[in-house]
């Protein structure tokens, strides 16, 4: 944990066109800058030839930061590989499903190569051991949003088989569960193993993927290990875990089982990356920091988030304050961007930092300053804040994987969604709505403190995940599924019974048909849908057993057949969701179900959000956050003191948020 909010930057001195070392450590001490985070991505200035070392530009670093009072996170370098060593091991670069890496790029090597194993342990030795005797280093980064970088070299499928042998013992049990026999694809022997890369058997496609994430897992726990053999009890651990990208951070990151991983870290970290101007919604901010404050059941730092960023991502007025205090909002005890200055050569040179090329203080750095002063001012009050949400969403690897492989679309068509999509469909509604919630992994089993549950596409999903969330509804609790959930086993075996399986009594339905819907709409005589809810990609035509129909399709063929399903079972409820639908639709559903279930739903929506939680004093945070342009009016808070502008406001009046601005109540 930290002992206050940290406020940094990412500093890269090996990258400035000249010497301003202390010119930048001055400038960042007067905007409230107290943390920096260096190393990560120097392994070929700290060794510029095979066992040859200079670090004296990494002591100047150190020696300026403990001079202007700036902690200091320091990178293990070993995500980015010197000329040297791809000269030295030919292999060490990444034999993939497309093929063999060239040099040039980061993250093209082989985490499994002895070799390179050999020289990062070498690295990070000789690393630690330079940082040693330094204060004011508080912690350590593990790599740099690691993945296994598709390695399917012959050494990694190896690793594979003998991974495969441990689980399934014999020939015939392996050949059984991944289902082979189907186009003579069984093996005789474990050394008639195929290559990964041809199979067209799902459970053996993924279950690689299942050991590719598995080879993240060791590899942190590897260097955990060495760590520990050189860092003071009070330096924390962590790693920037990263999302699925899609030209920013968006949903679960299928190459990395982040739960199974974060158990090398002493606090979880992250990269978020989101749409900015007029396209900010907050919306990742919120989803990153819920999978983050989910990987250690506590509070995490934002280790990367743009100043200016990538192209289009320039702030407007308002929005670095509005876009730092809403990570604070999640759950995080600290935002560090990438990067300080602006780089001046390489594919990253047009990422701007919070300087611009020419370093002037420029107007991001003017705004920096404010938060800066903030945080000195708040750091007590806003430090490890304390999440207690009853809602939660459930999230899977395996099902990622299904998707991944049996996709909502025609065979041979380019998907245009995934698992990632439909996670987010949930938890952009919910957060549109200003109902907070937990992600969870698909290893829990107790869901007791929640009083609703949501399993989005849970494709893949154990007996003992569907007994517990059985049990969890019959006991009171309120379960809303999605289409393709509980379909298939952890190794993307389909179940052979009712779909869906071992639930339909707990939804009061079955179904045995689904289609892609074109011109489908949803109506319903209970909820009130704004006008022409679409259904997209993906339909089940729902048949009813004891289920009240909230929905039903508008079509041709398939009109009157339900879509959305209530069943009161035990003392609980279960709603199923049999197809997608438009983001506005399913906020009007669940307007209609929480009303009924006599939930207390925030008086605010999007894009006012309100977000809360307890500070270390006991006393009640609550966040208000105008996503918009034009100022908006929250009409019940909690009274308080604004810890802003250090007044006092009243629960009966009325609070203006100015466009792009936000309140902080103290109650």
């Amino acid at each position: 944990m930290t002992e206050h909010l940290l406020y940094g930057t990412a500093y890269y001195y090996e990258y400035l066109p000249e010497d301003r070392m202390e010119e930048d450590f001055c400038m960042m001490a007067d905007a409230g800058i107290n943390t920096i985070r260096i190393a990560e991505s120097t392994w070929s200035t700290w060794e510029p030839r095979d066992g040859e070392f200079d670090f004296s530009a990494l002591h100047r670093v150190l020696q300026a930061a403990k001079k202007h009072n700036i902690s200091v996170i320091i990178g293990t370098p070993t995500y980015a590989i010197p000329p040297w060593l791809a000269k030295k091991y030919p292999d060490v670069l990444s034999d993939t499903h497309s093929g063999i890496c060239r040099y040039g790029h980061r993250q093209n090597f082989d985490i499994t190569h002895p070799g390179y194993l050999f020289h990062a342990e070498r690295i990070i030795r000789r690393l630690l051991k330079e940082v040693q005797g330094y204060s004011n280093i508080i912690g350590f980064q593990l790599d740099n949003e690691t993945k296994p970088y598709d390695t399917c070299s012959p050494r990694a499928q190896g690793m594979f088989r003998e991974w495969l042998k441990e689980r399934f013992k014999t020939v015939q049990n392996f050949n059984d569960q991944m289902g082979l026999a189907y186009w003579s694809n069984s093996i005789g022997s474990w050394d008639d193993l195929p290559d990964v890369r041809g199979t067209v058997n799902a459970s053996f496609g993924a279950e690689y993927e299942a050991f590719q994430r598995d080879l993240v897992t060791k590899f942190f726990a590897w260097q955990r290990q060495l760590l520990d053999e050189y860092r003071r009890p009070d330096q924390f651990v962590t790693h920037n875990f990263d999302y699925e990208w899609r030209l920013y951070s968006f949903g679960l990151q299928p190459e990395v089982n982040q739960f199974d991983a974060a158990n090398a870290l002493t606090i979880a970290g992250c990269d978020i990356y989101h749409p900015s101007e007029h396209l900010l919604t907050g919306a990742e901010i919120a989803f990153g920091g819920a999978v983050s404050y989910a990987l250690k059941h506590s509070n995490y730092l934002v280790l990367e988030t743009q100043a200016q960023g990538n192209f289009g991502w320039l702030p407007y007025p308002g929005q670095l304050r509005l876009q730092v205090f809403a990570h604070m909002a999640s759950g995080a005890d600290g935002v560090s961007y990438w990067h300080w200055h602006s780089i001046h050569n390489a594919i990253e040179s047009y990422w701007k930092g919070i300087l611009s090329h020419d370093f002037s203080p420029g107007a991001v750095y003017q705004e920096a300053l404010t938060i800066g002063k903030d945080f000195r001012r708040l750091s007590d009050k806003l430090l490890h804040l304390k999440k207690e949400n009853k809602t939660a969403v459930i999230v899977s690897s395996r099902s990622q994987a299904g998707l991944k492989w049996f996709p909502t679309c025609q065979q041979g068509d380019i998907p245009d969604h995934n698992y990632s999509d439909y996670l987010r469909w949930i938890c952009d509604a919910l957060y549109r709505l200003n109902i907070e919630y937990d992600i969870v992994n698909d290893t829990q089993r107790d869901f007791s403190k929640y009083d609703i549950v949501f399993a989005p596409a849970l494709y893949s999903a154990e007996d003992s995940l569907i007994d517990s969330l059985s049990s969890y509804t019959e006991k009171g609790g309120k379960l809303i599924a999605t289409f393709k959930s509980f379909f298939s086993d952890k190794l993307l075996k389909i179940y052979h019974d009712a779909q869906p399986h071992k639930m339909t009594e707990c939804f009061g339905l079955t179904y045995d048909r689904f289609t892609k819907p074109v011109d489908v709409t949803l109506v319903s005589e209970t909820v009130v849908f704004p006008s022409h809810c679409t259904v997209t990609d993906w339909m089940e035509l729902l048949q009813p057993d004891g289920a009240e129909v909230l929905c039903t399709y508008d079509h041709p063929a398939w009109g009157s057949i339900p879509a959305v399903t209530r069943n009161r079972f035990g003392k609980g409820d279960a709603v199923y969701l049999g197809c997608c639908f438009d983001s506005k639709g399913l906020e009007a559903l669940l307007c209609h179900l929480f009303t009924n279930w006599h939930f207390t739903l925030p008086s605010c929506r999007f894009p006012v959000i309100i977000r809360e939680g307890i500070n270390p004093q006991g006393k009640h945070i609550t966040y208000c956050l105008n996503f918009s342009g034009e100022k908006q009016v929250v009409p019940s808070h909690p009274a308080g003191r604004e810890l802003i502008s250090e007044t006092s406001v009243f629960e009966d009046e009325a609070l203006t948020l100015e466009p792009w601005n936000f309140a902080i109540i103290e109650s």
